[in-house]
């Protein structure tokens, strides 16, 4: 029987383990056999690697942006050549079906792209302090500064994507950063910084320590850390804000996204739509669709029309290219999911498609119905369920919409564009889609959440403002 792969921390540019370092094992949801570990990295380690990215931060703090952007396209480049491999980790560790995984792979060194693109326009301002009596002679202007080291926390279910996300923006304004990878995502995160390596970003920019919770609070915790972004939970969200104290965080937590559907909408449209939105990715992403809220007048056809989308999506072996939903993450998230289902069911809600399980492998489940008290209706699922409840009008819809603590990114299907203006200015959510489904996301919009959601903005130009500070030097002018 062939040994483990350990997968280790990364710090400085190079693997770094010591003798008595605890391993866990590392379960792949396709089989739920055990063939790689990860590190369950210390506060040695953590302390290590935090103070190689300060070092690495001042050694490099004046790097001119000609030389940030040479950096910035190596690694864009030098991540595109390991797509093969990054695609084999997404499907054995997470159970991200090919074509999904495939894609995600090929967005990382879009992203990079995009962020090395952004960085030159990245503008101070110029101040007019004399429209102050006691401002004349004076002068002044902003630029804007990096914090220094960034703790990164990355979830599993786009373990490249949101990894780029938040070390390209950190790393162009001039940061260091510590990543801390979901444990399924750890083998993306150290393929992702050899490559770095080989691209020539110098080392301890950017470093990786796996792990669990309890390493995740011992890096955002760390004195030399002072920036954190995070996505995740809302649970986790606030159990790291605590644990960061007062530095800057950027938080992307949970969500139980709504769609509303108009009885003037294309429901053939809609339906089709929003099944890709709440059953692909097994649900696992925070703008999944999971709340559909319909006008009664449509509800019927709707329905209908849902079923049979959610009936066309294969649902099988993530290596299959042809596979729409793959597995879950792990068993318990699948236990967890139709435990939400029965719960629905058990307190009035009517099971319209029942989720097929085999494993970590569970099918599109549709609740319609489902009264307030039920866990689908307030919780965040991250699994592949949606429930579908009718109301009355237009006003109603955004109130039950509303209902939720969570507000990340909603959507409305609807032909009025009065309807639209106005569910775009009710919808307490940080961003949303008319005649799109709430898990259509770009790279060049802020976004982030409200409520339980989070706070700050991700997307190119927004991800770097964030992870940025203004600084402001004001000058008098000596006659």
């Amino acid at each position: 029987m062939n040994a483990p792969i350990r997968h280790l921390p990364w710090i400085g540019g190079a693997a770094a383990v010591a003798a008595d370092t605890k391993f866990s094992p590392l379960v792949s949801p396709i089989d739920e056999t055990s063939a790689s570990q990860i590190v369950e990295s210390d506060a040695a380690i953590i302390d290590a690697a935090v103070k190689h990215a300060h070092g690495a931060y001042m050694k490099h703090i004046d790097a001119t942006v000609a030389k940030r952007l040479e950096w910035l396209n190596a690694a864009a480049d030098a991540i595109d050549k390991i797509g093969v491999e990054l695609v084999k980790s997404l499907i054995r560790d997470i159970g991200k079906p090919r074509r999904a995984a495939t894609f995600e792979a090929k967005r990382a060194g879009a992203f990079i792209r995009a962020v090395a693109a952004q960085l030159p326009h990245m503008n101070g301002e110029v101040l007019p302090l004399d429209v102050a009596p006691t401002g004349a002679g004076r002068f002044g202007f902003t630029t804007r500064i990096p914090y220094g080291v960034v703790a990164a926390i990355t979830p599993f279910n786009g373990p490249v994507n949101l990894l780029v996300q938040k070390v390209a923006p950190a790393l162009a304004v001039g940061n260091a950063v510590v990543v801390k990878p979901s444990p399924p995502g750890t083998e993306v995160a150290l393929l992702i910084a050899e490559a770095v390596k080989k691209a020539g970003v110098p080392d301890g920019l950017f470093n990786v320590v796996p792990g669990g919770r309890q390493t995740a609070q011992l890096l955002v915790a760390h004195p030399l850390v002072s920036a954190v972004t995070v996505t995740g939970s809302t649970a986790a969200g606030n159990e790291l804000a605590r644990a960061a104290g007062a530095k800057k965080f950027v938080g992307e937590l949970g969500s139980n996204a709504a769609n509303i559907v108009c009885a003037d909408a294309d429901l053939a449209d809609a339906a089709t739509r929003i099944a890709g939105a709440g059953f692909e990715a097994s649900g696992q992403q925070c703008i999944s669709a999971q709340r559909v809220i319909v006008e009664r007048a449509a509800y019927e056809k709707f329905l209908e029309l849902f079923v049979a989308a959610a009936n066309k999506l294969k649902v099988g072996n993530p290596d299959d290219a042809a596979i729409d939903v793959g597995p879950m993450v792990s068993r318990e998230a699948a236990d967890r999911v139709e435990a939400m289902v029965s719960d629905a069911v058990a307190k009035g809600a009517k099971l319209v498609r029942k989720p097929e399980r085999n494993g970590c492998i569970l099918g599109p489940a549709i609740v319609a119905d489902a009264p307030p008290n039920a866990r689908l209706m307030g919780e965040e699922a991250f699994g592949p369920v949606v429930v579908v409840q009718p109301v009355d009008n237009v006003d109603a819809a955004i109130a039950l919409a509303n209902s939720s603590e969570f507000g990340l990114q909603g959507a409305c299907f609807t032909k009025s564009l009065e309807t639209a203006f106005k569910v775009s200015k009710q919808l307490r959510v940080g961003s949303m889609w008319i005649n799109d489904a709430s898990r259509f996301r770009l790279d060049v919009y802020p976004f982030g959440g409200v409520g339980s959601s989070g706070f700050g903005r991700e997307g190119v130009r927004y991800a770097m403002e964030e992870l940025s500070q203004w600084k402001f030097t004001g000058m008098r002018v000596t006659p």
